[in-house]
């Protein structure tokens, strides 16, 4: 090509038809998800959504997040379905915390050039959790890049919003001495600690397609998506006061609970109460990681505290698995001694 030839966008590595079948492909995924708030469908340069009148004071709650390193397992499996529910669940469970109910949700899925096959599948994905957490996916931002990113690989980020009357905001300020911590399950590591988890399978060299519990392969568990904890809890909500709860994302149960307990008490976890499902084992031994360093980088199981009163602790464990929730009684608040650290994981 003479240096004078005619260049155009697609010459330069970027395929605005590969963008445009992509959001074909994804409209029919995204009208799945709207609620009568959003005045606005997908393709518009901005999505409209109103707040609806049964809030008397209305509080927005927003988030934002990623999958991190979980993308390079992802893309080295060729596993492209569940990273998107990943995303969505980063960001709706942490709004939920504060007691909000998710409004809607944009993503921002990056790429050297796009693959168009593999991006629906992810979009997909992030339609669905939208969906199981009754969200609307109003838009997102698909960014063809040359020369950003190796070929194959991709980045995902996500942004939510919710609302909550101003007088139901959850902000754990009534948490006290004798409240119950219950645990509800995860579906395995979520989005947390996968640059370990990488180690470790670079360390132990497994076969990730391999049987490893029940019909599930390795892979199956370690690319296992985030739990979606929305709509059990917004309906306890609505029959159980919720002093506090933490998403248990990196971190881990030691330094997430903490984020919403008053500086004067501490919770105690019995981690005796709940089975460790059979990867954070795995997980364990092939790194011979020591216990308090599981507690503080995985969930171990648990992936959602709800802190309530001892007097509704049975109550909301019957709901909770009314609704499908896997539920334990992890633990219970006491008060603090000087500045010890607010969660004692035993």
């Amino acid at each position: 090509m003479s240096q004078n030839s005619s260049l155009s966008y697609r010459d330069a590595g970027v395929d605005i038809d590969a963008g445009d079948q992509l959001v074909e492909n994804i409209k029919p995924y995204a009208k799945r998800t709207m609620r009568p708030e959003v005045l606005s469908g997908i393709g518009g340069f901005g999505g409209l959504v109103e707040i609806s009148k049964k809030f008397k004071e209305p509080v927005l709650v927003s988030g934002t997040d990623g999958v991190g390193t979980k993308l390079k397992l992802a893309f080295e499996l060729n596993r492209h379905d569940t990273v998107g529910i990943d995303l969505v669940a980063m960001s709706v469970n942490d709004i939920l915390v504060q007691g909000a109910e998710p409004l809607f949700f944009l993503d921002y899925f990056a790429c050297g050039k796009l693959d168009v096959p593999s991006a629906t599948d992810v979009i997909k994905g992030v339609a669905f959790g939208c969906e199981q957490s009754g969200c609307a996916l109003i838009g997102g931002e698909t960014a063809e890049m040359p020369g950003m990113y190796p070929q194959g690989e991709y980045d995902l980020a996500g942004f939510a919003v919710g609302v909550v009357e101003k007088s139901k905001i959850i902000t754990g300020e009534h948490i006290k001495a004798g409240d119950v911590v219950l645990g509800l399950a995860s579906n395995g590591a979520h989005s947390n600690g996968y640059s370990l988890v990488r180690k470790i399978i670079e360390r132990s060299k497994p076969d990730l397609n391999a049987k490893f519990d029940g019909e599930r392969t390795l892979a199956d568990c370690i690319m296992a998506p985030t739990r979606l904890y929305v709509k059990p809890l917004l309906s306890l909500m609505q029959s159980i006061t919720i002093k506090g709860m933490a998403h248990i994302t990196g971190g881990g149960i030691t330094e997430n609970v903490p984020r919403v307990l008053p500086a004067n008490v501490v919770a105690d976890i019995d981690s005796n109460t709940w089975q460790m499902p059979k990867l954070f084992e795995w997980l364990r031994e092939g790194g011979n990681v020591e216990a308090q360093e599981m507690f503080r980088t995985f969930n171990c199981g648990i992936g959602m505290v709800v802190i309530v009163d001892s007097a509704d602790a049975d109550a909301a464990i019957k709901q909770l698995q009314e609704a499908g929730e896997t539920v334990a009684r992890i633990g219970n608040i006491r008060a603090r001694s000087g500045d010890e650290h607010q969660t004692q994981v035993k």
